[in-house]
């Protein structure tokens, strides 16, 4: 079994920086890649942020410049440094991991979330 486990969300004021944090832990053999979605009220879920193959990072158009991922590879956690939110920013945000278990499958897994809301 693999869990990931966001936490960091809450209420925020606009302007505000939380810091966001995914924890990966079970049968893990290692971690392909891990990165953030998100998913706002009435909306689909949409890509935040995720490491490339290269090892750079993309971001959607809306958070570039504003939110930072980072990884700490030996806790298997990545982070998503939020900064000058926005009301829009409002959404349940996901971190999901494709992961290579130590029974060698592999598989996308995703975590239940924690809330940003953000008060103009």
């Amino acid at each position: 079994q693999v869990h990931l486990v966001e936490s960091g969300g809450g209420l925020v004021p606009a302007g505000g920086a939380p810091n966001l944090s995914c924890a990966a832990s079970g049968t893990i053999f290692s971690i392909n890649t891990i990165g953030w979605h998100r998913q706002a009220p009435g909306k689909q879920r949409e890509f935040v942020a995720r490491a490339t193959t290269g090892g750079s990072t993309d971001y959607a158009d809306d958070v570039k410049g504003r939110f930072t991922r980072s990884r700490d590879n030996a806790k298997n956690t990545v982070y998503l440094q939020m900064n000058s939110l926005r009301p829009e920013d409002t959404a349940v945000y996901y971190c999901d991991a494709f992961v290579i278990t130590t029974a060698r499958s592999q598989a996308v897994y995703w975590g239940r979330g924690t809330q940003v809301t953000v008060s103009s």
